[in-house]
């Protein structure tokens, strides 16, 4: 439940909170009662009082017992028991209904205008009878001691249909083009009638002739009103017998007094929003009027409001319920709106509960919404002077801020800003020549963000333009850098295109081979647009020595192939040079450390050395090239050397040397240590040859001198 203050007059929306899907279980309910403080705090005053989409009228019958609704979508109406606080049946219905009344004091009897000219009668059972008339009807009411019903609509005539008789009777011409609303006097049975050209007729049933003509148009304009079209009449309600309400399409309301032809009063609603909706509150000599945004009540001898009312949603119509303070909106929106207003008078007796409810309310201190007052911080009080103000009167504090009357804001806001006018005016000065600027010839400026790309849009884009150009009947497609869609690829860093990655280096030969095509055939086209215009078009064969398109294109099929291949290749080479100089700088790495770890080692070995022999810093000067750290002619005489020299230099010092390193040709010589287990191996080696060596017979005293035959000792090879 929400609770307003307008003009010091509360207001109560029974129907205000969050409302419960039907496919909930009923255990899911009772959950989120429990939970959820908002669905508590709501009150349900009457079960399922809503509609599927949206609610056209709503009217209570004349008992008081009986609510009935009208909406779609499907198309139906609704009957709701106020005894039992839930809804009584639904009918679906063929088309929407444009408008319906009550006949009976409860549901038993009900009419229907459809919006396909059909009149539809339910009793208590439901479906009863249906009808046409001849033309769209807008409106109609119920003559009862007669029992004619009288149609106005899209016509000049006024239909009549007798129920007693069941037939159609003679039609009242009127001197309109159009009727929109009639309303019949409850005392005396007048009917009047309120055309689109701004005029009531009035009719007397007995003797079927107008009786007077009231033109509302002209009096609902004030001096100095600018017009574009007569205000038509959109409602139209009477009022005890003499009393008559009529509302206009622009937004006034007009009291009548029938012995006048002048109004007593006109109300301006000030939004120029049609009337949709007139009721009398006789108790306190009220009227309540509507538009689809705001409900009004004021007093209709004065003209003084009393009170208003703004749902969140556009309203189709209001019903007030007899001899109480409760308000029935039909609106926009599935949830029909309940409005309790106890300075109107008392709650109905079926929900008597809420005045105990209301004067609770009212003595408990709880924050309410304040239509007429504005919020500000405390920084925006600062910024208008007014912080001299806190814990006064006029500030009432909330939350972080204040509420502060809205005509003091306004009146301290423009003695702040007295030039505020002046700036808007500016502004509105400036957008017109901006706009009238747009016209002119437009510099193309090149995008932050992916600027080739931009070029080539603009490229494709003048070529397009040109061919269409040529053609008669061509129309020009949208370009992507005046599409919002695509704004932020020419705006964000992060949709900037890589040209050096992979993807793109492999997909550019395709899409560039693509593009060559798509401009070699915009070409054609433009050149065949020129020829066109030069050749009758009777002549359509193919010029001789011009290769066809299909011819051109056959050649280029596949030559996007070689480039694809190459861009992998080269993909392939700088893959493994990348591989190549990563290991490079893997070994570097490694050299580095074990060299700062065979110095951790050493460095208590070495301590004296450093003493004696302090290392040498060398200055390089501008202009000359760094080479190395050791004597340039000794390297060039090691490097003459041959390679099994230099290895049994190294195996003689047992070092292990590494030159010509990425970080300046530096020498890095090391140790290397052997395990327990290889030196053991080692010495078992050394061991075995000395072993084979003592064992193993010199033949050095044998000898061919005296010239004795290979292995027989010189003797002959059968001799024994």
């Amino acid at each position: 439940m929400q609770v307003s203050s307008v003009n010091d007059v509360k207001i109560y929306n029974l129907s205000y909170g969050k409302s419960l899907p039907e496919w909930l279980s009923d255990r899911k309910k009772r959950q989120l009662q429990k939970k959820d403080v908002e669905i508590q705090r709501r009150i349900e005053l009457i079960q399922d009082f809503e509609m599927p989409t949206v609610c056209t009228s709503i009217k209570v019958s004349r008992d008081g017992q009986f609510i009935l609704a009208a909406g779609t979508y499907k198309p139906r109406i609704r009957c709701y028991d106020t005894y039992q606080l839930s809804l009584k049946f639904e009918r679906c219905l063929d088309s929407d209904v444009v408008a319906f009344d009550i006949l009976s004091d409860d549901y038993s009897k009900l009419v229907f205008l459809h919006c396909d000219r059909y009149v539809e009668f339910h009793s208590q059972h439901g479906h009863y009878y249906k009808t046409r008339i001849p033309k769209f009807g807008r409106d109609f009411s119920y003559h009862y001691p007669s029992c004619d019903l009288y149609f106005v609509g899209a016509s000049s005539e006024v239909f009549r249909l007798n129920l007693e008789q069941g037939r159609f009777l003679n039609s009242l011409q009127t001197d309109a083009v159009e009727n929109n609303v009639c309303d019949i006097n409850p005392i005396h049975h007048l009917f009047a009638t309120g055309s689109s050209e701004g005029r009531v007729e009035c009719w007397d049933p007995r003797v079927r002739n107008r009786v007077g003509k009231l033109d509302c148009a002209l009096s609902s304009l004030a001096e100095g009103t600018e017009v574009q079209a007569l205000p038509s009449i959109s409602a139209l309600k009477f009022n005890s017998s003499l009393t008559m309400a009529v509302g206009t399409s622009t937004g006034q309301v007009l009291l009548y007094d029938l012995r006048s032809s002048q109004p007593l009063l006109v109300k301006d609603h000030l939004y120029n929003l049609p009337i949709n909706s007139l009721n009398f509150h006789n108790q306190l000599d009220l009227v309540v009027s509507s538009d689809s945004k705001i409900i009004k009540i004021w007093n209709k001898d004065t003209g003084k409001l009393f009170s208003s009312v703004q749902p969140q949603t556009n309203i189709n119509s209001v019903c007030v319920y007899p001899n109480s303070g409760m308000l029935f909106t039909a609106n926009e929106d599935p949830k029909m709106n309940t409005f309790y207003i106890p300075a109107l008078g008392p709650a109905p007796r079926w929900c008597s509960f809420l005045d105990n409810l209301t004067e609770e309310l009212e003595e408990s201190p709880e924050s309410t919404v304040y239509d007429d007052y504005k919020f500000v911080t405390r920084k925006d009080l600062e910024n208008l002077g007014l912080s001299h103000l806190i814990g006064s009167s006029l500030l009432r504090a909330y939350m972080h801020g204040f509420f502060m009357d809205i005509r003091l804001y306004h009146k301290v806001k423009s003695m702040v800003n007295p030039f505020a006018y002046e700036e808007y005016r500016k502004d509105k000065i400036r957008q017109k020549i901006e706009e009238a600027r747009t016209q002119r010839v437009q510099v193309k400026k090149l995008p932050k963000v992916n600027k080739e790309l931009a070029l080539k849009l603009m490229e494709e884009g003048d070529d397009e333009a040109e061919v269409v150009s040529r053609k008669k009947k061509g129309k020009a497609l949208p370009s992507i850098l005046g599409d919002d869609r695509f704004k932020v690829m020419f705006e964000n860093p992060d949709y900037q295109v890589d040209e050096q990655s992979e993807e793109f280096r492999l997909l550019n030969p395709i899409v560039s081979k693509v593009g060559q095509k798509r401009k070699k055939k915009l070409r054609l086209l433009a050149q065949q647009a020129a020829v066109s215009e030069q050749v009758p078009e009777d002549n359509d064969e193919e010029p001789e020595g011009r290769a066809s398109s299909e011819e051109e294109s056959s050649d280029d099929d596949k030559s996007w192939v070689e480039e694809v291949r190459e861009q992998r290749r080269l993909l392939r080479q700088e893959d493994r040079d990348r591989r190549r100089q990563e290991r490079k700088d893997a070994d570097r790495n490694t050299v580095l450390v074990e060299r700062e770890q065979n110095g951790g080692e050493e460095s208590s070995n070495v301590a004296e050395s450093k003493k004696t022999s302090q290392p040498q810093f060398y200055q390089i000067k501008a202009g000359e090239e760094f080479r190395s750290f050791n004597d340039m002619a000794r390297k060039q005489k090691l490097q003459k050397t041959s390679l099994e020299e230099r290895l049994k230099l190294e195996e003689h010092s047992e070092t292990s040397s590494m030159a010509d390193t990425a970080v300046g040709s530096k020498q890095l010589t090391f140790t290397l240590k052997k395990s327990e287990q290889q030196k053991k191996q080692q010495q078992a080696e050394r061991e075995h040859h000395e072993e084979r060596k003592k064992l193993r017979r010199s033949a050095g005293h044998l000898s061919s001198s005296r010239g004795r035959g290979r292995g027989w000792g010189g003797r002959g090879r059968g001799r024994h």
